[in-house]
C-alpha cells in the first residue's frame, strides 16, 4: 500500500495545481442554476448539421488518411487554409509559420516546457488567464504582473519591472499578453501600444507569447494589427484556436512563429501526443475550404455581441452604485469590480445558494490581489438567464456591501 503519493512525485508535478475554474464548474451541475463562470461558447454557434456532412465527405474521400497518424506540424490541408486565411488578413507567412497544436492550452504547456527553468520570470498581465499563470508555474516559473488600465498592458510599468529585475540578477524569459479581449479584464490593447511593447521586448531582447483566442469575435471597434503582424525580429509566438470560433470539442489550435522558435515546439508535441487528431484536423480543413468558418463566426459575433450588450443593460439596470465594470468590444467576458474591502470568495458562496455562479478575480492575479473582481461570461447564457442571473448576484452583492 502506498502510504504518500508526494515521495514519488518530480517537481514539476509538485508544482501543479487544479483549475480554479474547472472546480467551480464540477459544482455547478444543479438545473436551476445560472453560470456566468465558464468561458464556454453558445451551444447555438456549433454548426451540427454542416459538420455531419463534412464528416461522412472526409470519410468517404480521405477515410484511410483521415484514420491514421498524422505529421506532427499539422494536417497539410488545414495548415494552408490557416496560412491562406492569415494572409488576407495581412499577415506575410508560410506553412513553415505555422504548427497546429491540441488546442491552443497544449501550446502554452509545450512553451512552458521548453523556455521555463525554474526561477525564470515571466511577465503577465495583471490580472491575466488562469490556464496560462498554471502551466507557467508548473515548469517552475515566477510570475511578475504588469499592470493594466483601459488599454491593457501598460508599456511604463512593463519596461520598469524588467529594469528592476534585471537590476536585482533576475532571468526573464518572455512577456505573455492576451493583447485582444484580454481574459479576465476584456480590454483591448491598441496598435501603438502593442508596438511600444514590441519595442521594449526587442530593446532587452525578450520574447512575447501572444494569446489570441478571442481575436476574430470582434462585435464593436475597430480591428488592430497582430503582435506577430508588428513584429519584424521574429520573437512573437500567436496562439490561436478552434475553441471559441468552432467548437472546443475539436481541442485543435495553431501557433505562428518563427521557423526556428517552430521546431522546438515541434520536438516537444512530439513527447506530448505525437500529432493532433488527423480526422479532426481534415474535418476543419473541409468546413474552412466550403467558405462555412467564415458564415457561421459572423452569427457567432451578432450573438455575442447582442448578449454582451444586454449584459451590461441589466448591470447597469440592477448593480449598486459603486460597482463598476469593463464594456468589451469583443470575446467571452467582462470584468466586475467591487468597492475595496469585499471579497468576491466571500460573494460565491453566498451567490452559489442563489443559484447563481461567477468566477473570482483574484484567481487571475499572480499577486495574490484582485479580492474585490470577479469574471463574467456573456457568450453561453441566453437573455433571460442574463437578466435573472444579474438580478440575482446584484442582490447577493449590494448586501454584502451594506454589510460592510
Amino acid at each position: 500500500m502506498i502510504r504518500s503519493v508526494n515521495k514519488y512525485l518530480s517537481v514539476a508535478a509538485r508544482n501543479m495545481k487544479r483549475s480554479a475554474i474547472r472546480e467551480i464548474l464540477k459544482l455547478l451541475q444543479k438545473p436551476e442554476m445560472i453560470s456566468f463562470a465558464g468561458g464556454l461558447p453558445s451551444p447555438e454557434t456549433f454548426p451540427v448539421d454542416d459538420l455531419k456532412e463534412i464528416v461522412v465527405e472526409v470519410l468517404d474521400t480521405h477515410g484511410a488518411e483521415a484514420l491514421q497518424y498524422g505529421t506532427t506540424e499539422g494536417d497539410p490541408s488545414l495548415r494552408k487554409a490557416l496560412v491562406g486565411r492569415h494572409i488576407q488578413q495581412g499577415l506575410n507567412i508560410g506553412t513553415e509559420n505555422l504548427i497546429i497544436t491540441t488546442g491552443s492550452q497544449q501550446a502554452l504547456d509545450l512553451i512552458a516546457k521548453i523556455f521555463i527553468d525554474p526561477g525564470d520570470y515571466i511577465l503577465c498581465g495583471l490580472p491575466s488567464y488562469l490556464g496560462g499563470l498554471n502551466a507557467f508555474s508548473v515548469y517552475g516559473a515566477r510570475m511578475k504582473g504588469i499592470s493594466l488600465d483601459e488599454e491593457g498592458m501598460r508599456p511604463d510599468h512593463l519596461e520598469e519591472t524588467i529594469i528592476h529585475l534585471r537590476d536585482l540578477g533576475k532571468k526573464i524569459k518572455f512577456i505573455y499578453i492576451i493583447p485582444d479581449f484580454q481574459n479576465p479584464a476584456g480590454v483591448t490593447v491598441p496598435e501603438s501600444r502593442r508596438q511600444r511593447i514590441i519595442e521594449i521586448a526587442d530593446k532587452y531582447d525578450l520574447l512575447i507569447i501572444e494569446d489570441s483566442p478571442y481575436r476574430d469575435i470582434r462585435f464593436s471597434g475597430e480591428t488592430q494589427k497582430m503582435m506577430c503582424q508588428l513584429d519584424t525580429t521574429g520573437r512573437v509566438l500567436t496562439l490561436c484556436t478552434f475553441s471559441k470560433i468552432l467548437s472546443p470539442g475539436f481541442r485543435v489550435g495553431w501557433v505562428i512563429g518563427n521557423p526556428v522558435l517552430l521546431e522546438r515546439i515541434a520536438m516537444a508535441k512530439q513527447t506530448a501526443d505525437l500529432c493532433t487528431s488527423a480526422f479532426v484536423q481534415k474535418i476543419i480543413a473541409r468546413y474552412m475550404e466550403k467558405g462555412l468558418l467564415e458564415k457561421n463566426l459572423t452569427k457567432t459575433i451578432a450573438l455575442y455581441g447582442e448578449r454582451c450588450r444586454f449584459m451590461t443593460e441589466c448591470l447597469r439596470k440592477y448593480m449598486p452604485a459603486d460597482v463598476t465594470w469593463t464594456e468589451p468590444q469583443g470575446g467571452l467576458f467582462l470584468f466586475v469590480t467591487l468597492p475595496a474591502g469585499t471579497d468576491t470568495e466571500i460573494i460565491f458562496k453566498k451567490a452559489v445558494e442563489h443559484n447563481v455562479a461567477f468566477v473570482s478575480g483574484s484567481s487571475f492575479f499572480c499577486n495574490n490581489g484582485g479580492h474585490n473582481t470577479l469574471r463574467l461570461n456573456f457568450s453561453f447564457s441566453d437573455k433571460k438567464d442574463i437578466e435573472e442571473g444579474i438580478r440575482r448576484l446584484a442582490s447577493v452583492i449590494g448586501d454584502e456591501i451594506k454589510s460592510k
